[in-house]
């Protein structure tokens, strides 16, 4: 996935709002005024911030050691940062966009 592709994604969502609170440099993706994707567009390397469940976020983490770190600058309880560096599936990383969404999601309902 390259920086279009996540961000057309988390836009296709439902009621997804992007903006760039942190300055012009990182794209931040929210359902019902909650961060859910926290994208850097000035990184060598393309990463992107996710919400995940506690147990969840450290099994990937073992999985995936380069791939799935705690989340930047983020609770590394309940995020983790993706680095997209093709040990993980376009899928997969679809997946764990998904599931960050729908923890905001769920949280607001």
């Amino acid at each position: 996935m390259n920086i279009e592709e996540i961000r057309e994604f988390a836009l296709n969502m439902f009621d997804v709002e992007e903006s760039c609170p942190f300055g012009p440099n990182t794209l931040v993706f929210k359902t019902n005024l909650k961060m859910f994707l926290l994208l850097p567009l000035d990184k060598d390397q393309l990463k992107f911030n996710v919400k995940c469940k506690p147990e969840i976020a450290i099994a990937l983490r073992e999985k995936y050691p380069t791939a799935v770190l705690p989340g930047y600058h983020m609770s590394k309880k309940h995020w983790n940062t993706i680095v997209v560096n093709g040990q993980i599936s376009q899928k997969e990383m679809k997946e764990f966009i998904v599931e960050s969404y729908q923890l905001v999601a769920r949280k607001m309902r």
